[in-house]
């Protein structure tokens, strides 16, 4: 089994873009990769700091973040690099 990092998806509930880096990510969670999925809707911190860039997927470790758009090949860089 391959190690990834711990993630967060930052993006809102009906976010078309939000949904297409869900799909993106579906491969990796069968691989074993866990994204935790963030509503910034719920959190004002956070819905200030990406309202405008969402979806971010972030490595929970480092603070790395990927911001769309984003592709696999870009994907596969941040989760194994």
């Amino acid at each position: 089994m391959s190690y990834f990092p711990r993630c967060q998806l930052f993006g809102t509930l009906g976010c078309h873009l939000c949904e297409q880096a869900e799909n993106l990510l579906m491969p990796w969670a069968s691989q074993g990769l866990t994204v935790e999925l963030i509503d910034i809707s719920e959190y004002p911190e956070w819905f200030k700091r990406y309202s405008t860039r969402i979806p971010v997927l972030r490595n929970a470790q480092t603070g790395a973040e990927l911001g769309w758009p984003f592709d696999a090949s870009m994907l596969q860089d941040f989760l194994q690099g």
